[in-house]
């Protein structure tokens, strides 16, 4: 019940302000990515979803609706550019949903999961995976965009690209028995270049490759992980995709299909806690973006934690640190779903705990994930010809990361979705 009126309550703020073409948000302070810096007393007046002024001592128009958020800090919307909203953590300890659970019922826990993030401060997502339930990732980003549900704005992946006994592909099970595997089975190049085509064809904003194995493939000793792909592999989906206008995200722990992965042309490497120096150095050199999602290796007991799981966490926060002071394009990325739908700020705080900036946080969630999505012409700041897509919080987080754990105000193209009444 308590659920079912959060979505009512989301529902009857939107509608309130949808009515409104005009509103001005008193800011008591603002964040601004590009320069860094929190702008006191600022006025952001919005019309027709996108933001038409910001500054400090603006007129206020006569016809607007006035939102006084002064003793708030006011962000952009957050992105988080690796998200999973068909998959819950029940997928990731019993069986695969895939035999558990049917499309229809992982759709309705995809809104539910959409809807939480959304609550949290996250007014875009870039959704990399079904795993499994098909193309309900497309028929859920579409129910958001006509207005059915509310939720983030969504930029999704379908079924991503395997290879048999690689990751994604359920392994113990009776051979005798046909059971769909959670990503798309592409044991040559040409099936690859196909899969790609009939994605695009069911609605797939980005094409996502496997392009290492999962934790069952690393190596316990040299922790050395599996590479799936080669070079000419890699170039032709990234090639194809770039055919109808998609780009590339590989799932890249390090080693062969990581290099191979960067020097292809994808456009973002994911997870990628292995990733040796030389990599690094060629993610700089081509630009290439990294989503670290830290906290979903780090297990939720101790009961799961296991000696080549230690030293792959204490390898992650060695690459991350390396990545940082090199200057890697790091974009915010966290596998919800993998964990708790409404809880990706656990991120933030481990990205700072790893030693970066508040600010530089901050940025790789609103500027840099703006840039990685190619949308930095409609999102990642507040100014003016851009959505109005904004947050509020209690408290300052570049003083104190964690504010961005009390969200109190959501807005999404210019109607407010959560407030503080």
């Amino acid at each position: 019940m308590h659920r079912f009126l959060s979505f009512l309550s989301l529902f009857l703020i939107a509608l309130s302000f949808s009515f409104s073409q005009r509103i001005a948000i008193k800011a008591g302070k603002l964040f601004d990515p590009k320069s860094g810096n929190v702008l006191q007393n600022q006025v952001i007046t919005v019309e027709n979803g996108r933001i038409i002024a910001v500054g400090a001592g603006l007129n206020v128009p006569a016809d607007a609706t006035v939102i006084d958020l002064s003793g708030k800090t006011v962000l952009p919307g957050l992105i988080d550019c690796h998200t999973h909203m068909l998959l819950q953590p029940e997928d990731e300890r019993g069986f695969p949903p895939v035999i558990s659970k049917s499309q229809s019922f992982r759709t309705i826990q995809g809104v539910a999961g959409a809807m939480r993030d959304f609550e949290a401060g996250f007014t875009t997502i870039r959704d990399l995976d079904s795993e499994g339930a098909g193309f309900a990732d497309v028929a859920l980003r579409d129910a958001i965009n006509k207005g059915i549900v509310p939720g983030p704005r969504m930029f999704v992946s379908t079924l991503a690209l395997t290879i048999t006994a690689g990751h994604m592909n359920l392994t113990g099970l009776n051979p005798d028995i046909q059971i769909p595997d959670p990503a798309s089975l592409t044991d040559s190049r040409d099936a690859m270049i196909a899969e790609v085509r009939r994605q695009v064809k069911y609605g797939a904003d980005w094409i996502k490759l496997y392009a290492t194995g999962t934790m069952r493939h690393i190596e316990p000793v040299t922790l050395e992980p599996i590479g799936q792909v080669s070079l000419e592999d890699v170039q032709a989906v990234v090639n194809e995709a770039k055919r109808w206008r998609k780009d590339v995200a590989a799932h890249a722990y390090g080693g062969s299909g990581a290099k191979n992965s960067v020097l292809g042309g994808v456009r973002s490497i994911e997870h990628g806690m292995l990733l040796d120096d030389e990599t690094l150095k060629l993610m700089v050199e081509k630009g290439t973006f990294w989503c670290p999602t830290i906290c979903t290796y780090i297990p939720e007991s101790d009961e799961e934690m296991t000696d080549v799981r230690r030293r792959v966490i204490a390898r992650h926060k060695e690459t991350f640190q390396k990545a940082v002071k090199m200057g890697v394009k790091i974009a915010f990325g966290t596998d919800v779903g993998a964990y708790e739908h409404g809880t990706s700020v656990r991120e933030f705080l481990k990205m700072v705990e790893y030693g970066m900036k508040p600010v530089d946080a901050l940025r790789s969630a609103t500027t840099r994930a703006a840039e990685l999505l190619r949308m930095e012409k409609d999102l990642g700041t507040i100014e003016p010809g851009k959505w109005a897509d904004m947050i509020a919080v209690d408290g300052d987080p570049l003083e104190n990361i964690a504010a961005l754990k009390r969200v109190v105000f959501v807005m999404k193209e210019g109607r407010v979705y959560k407030e503080t009444r």
